[in-house]
């Protein structure tokens, strides 16, 4: 204690030899005379107590003085008597059962379990009723499909995804670039700059072909490397130009771009050499054209180009000789030569009979029409407008949020949908929508090309081969399956265990033949009863296939598109084939 505080204790006058403070627990309360007494306190103690008993009343004398008497007014007569009372019913007086008897019979009248029963079934019954009713307007009008009226009176024009397939320098870009500038979608200045620039190059005549290659690779090298994508219009229809790059390498990419098309345009150079190296010494042209065929483009216009060449100077007898080496190989790949199939002479390089016909000075002996006008005759297949969504991913990159390039296989879309990723099965919602032209739309259908802004998902969530589909309806997802193969070329023969690589749609996988089912009869189309030791060149078979990872596909009937298929081995198309039955999860 500090010396202020002892004097001021000191001074107090306290005595500090008086002994500690005791309280009187048995003491009354006190209370002042002038106070008011609180009688009405205890009144809300019973009003609390269900059991009606006053517990701040002292208790009665009979029960301080311990009598065996008292605890009989305690009894409550209407309330069930336990179970030890009713088993013993011998002891018990003949009077007493009588209350005791009538007591549990009001009971299980109105027992408690009656009572709560019935609420639950109220509480219940409002709950399907309010719940379902929002919801399947709210996703009816998500996969509500867009009708072709709306998208006529939107688009107004029809849409058609062409690709550009051959050998490498037949001329696909240079053909690509004048029908942009013939469309008018290349403005003169542009077009100017490009052949400026190709002569400090040295590359004089490539200048079209930079309206498409864009990359500086493909400029310095003269090669496309990735399929380009270019946009037209004509007074019918819009086209998407799908730039195949020719190289052998470069064939995956060529796969990708024939997996978007509805229509190729084979180009064949007439130029002496240049067709007898792309088409008869293991060029790119076959390839291309089985590539095509197996991606589903049924449509193919063969146009052979090069013919103002010095070499060729319009001559009908080369254009002869190219249609006619041509056109079996063509019918032996499953073209209809009839309806399937149109030759035409071109010049990509000087434009003729791109959009107008040929100066009959220079071939008086052609008077089929030209190359776009043919275009827009082309009647394109039903497409499925109402089918559930299917958009296969073929690019993906960041721009303010994870953006998706791809193809509308079937159904439509609309801006703020709600849809799936597979086979991830991640939900995601449609930010928006842009078309060819970098523009927003609020809708788009099946056959357009169009890149999404998604939310919910990264891009890093993605990969080439993803599908974005309806939550209702998404699409198969397995990693074993049938299907018909067909052996193209391959030296050896295939067993089971074979591996190759698998290029559906967009999507590219690893794969096993696990098991050989069937050896399928080409003239009679009859499936052997015994499964094949082997396969080899020429024939077709029912197999087994396995991928490392699961896939997104569909059977050949139920979507054709998503049901075609591609084996490559050692750089090398090896078979072709279509998915005829698919496995689940369990039975993989």
């Amino acid at each position: 204690m500090s010396d202020d505080n002892a004097k001021k204790l000191a001074g107090l006058n306290l005595n500090p030899n008086a002994g500690s403070f005791t309280p009187r627990v048995a003491a009354r309360e006190f209370v002042p005379s002038w106070m008011p007494k609180a009688a009405p306190a205890p009144a809300p103690a019973p009003a609390s107590n269900s059991s009606g008993i006053d517990f701040n009343r002292p208790p009665p004398a009979a029960v301080l003085n311990k009598t065996v008497e008292t605890p009989a007014p305690a009894i409550d007569f209407n309330r069930p008597p336990p179970a030890a009372v009713l088993s013993k019913t011998v002891e018990a007086p003949v009077a007493a059962p009588k209350p005791v008897v009538a007591a549990p019979k009001p009971a299980p009248s109105a027992p408690a379990p009656k009572p709560v029963e019935a609420p639950k079934k109220k509480v219940e019954t409002p709950k399907p009723a309010s719940s379902p009713a929002p919801t399947p307007a709210a996703e009816a009008e998500d996969d509500e499909p867009v009708d072709q009226e709306t998208l006529t009176e939107f688009f107004g024009k029809e849409h058609m995804n062409v690709i550009f397939i051959g050998h490498v320098d037949a001329g696909k870009s240079t053909m690509g670039g004048r029908i942009l500038e013939a469309s008018g979608m290349i403005d003169k200045r542009t077009l100017e700059k490009y052949e400026k620039d190709a002569k400090e190059a040295g590359r004089d005549s490539w200048y079209l072909s930079w309206a498409l290659d864009t990359n500086a690779e493909e400029r310095a090298k003269g090669k496309t490397v990735e399929c380009g994508r270019a946009y037209f219009e004509t007074d019918i229809r819009r086209y998407t130009i799908l730039d195949a790059p020719g190289h052998k390498t470069y064939v995956p990419s060529m796969i990708g771009g024939a997996a978007q098309a509805d229509a190729a345009v084979l180009v064949i150079s007439a130029r002496k050499g240049e067709f007898e190296t792309g088409f008869e010494n293991g060029g790119q042209t076959r390839e291309h054209a089985q590539l095509a065929k197996s991606g589903g483009v049924n449509k193919l216009i063969v146009v052979i180009n090069k013919m103002d060449d010095p070499t060729v100077q319009w001559a009908k007898e080369r254009y002869d000789e190219c249609v006619n080496k041509l056109s079996p190989f063509l019918k032996a790949n499953g073209y209809n030569m009839k309806t399937d199939v149109m030759f035409m002479p071109v010049s990509g390089y000087t434009g003729a009979n791109i959009k107008k016909g040929i100066d009959p000075k220079d071939a008086t002996w052609y008077t089929g029409s030209s190359l776009l006008d043919y275009l827009d005759s082309l009647k394109i297949a039903d497409r499925k407008l109402s089918a559930p969504l299917r958009m296969p991913i073929s690019e993906k990159y960041k721009d303010m949020g994870t953006v998706v390039v791809g193809k509308i296989e079937a159904g439509s879309i609309k801006k703020g949908a709600s849809l799936v990723m597979m086979p991830n099965s991640i939900k995601v919602e449609v930010a928006a929508i842009f078309n060819e032209m970098e523009e927003e739309i609020p809708v788009a259908a099946v056959g357009d090309n169009i890149r999404l802004r998604l939310r919910g998902i990264e891009e890093e969530d993605i990969m080439i081969g993803f599908v974005l589909c309806s939550p209702k309806n998404p699409i198969h997802v397995s990693s074993k399956f049938e299907a018909a193969l067909g052996i193209l070329d391959h030296k050896n023969i295939i067993c089971a265990g074979y591996t190759a690589v698998l290029h559906i749609h967009n999507a590219i996988e690893e794969i096993t033949l696990s098991a050989m089912i069937h050896l399928i009869d080409k003239k009679t189309g009859r499936k052997s009863k015994r499964p094949p030791q082997f396969l080899k060149k020429g024939q077709q078979g029912i197999v087994l296939i396995e991928t490392s990872g699961p896939i997104c596909l569909e059977t050949f009937a139920e979507a054709p598109r998503l049901g075609r298929f591609t084996l490559r081995d050692e750089g090398k198309t090896i078979a072709i084939g279509k998915v005829t039955k698919l496995y689940s999860s369990e039975d993989a």
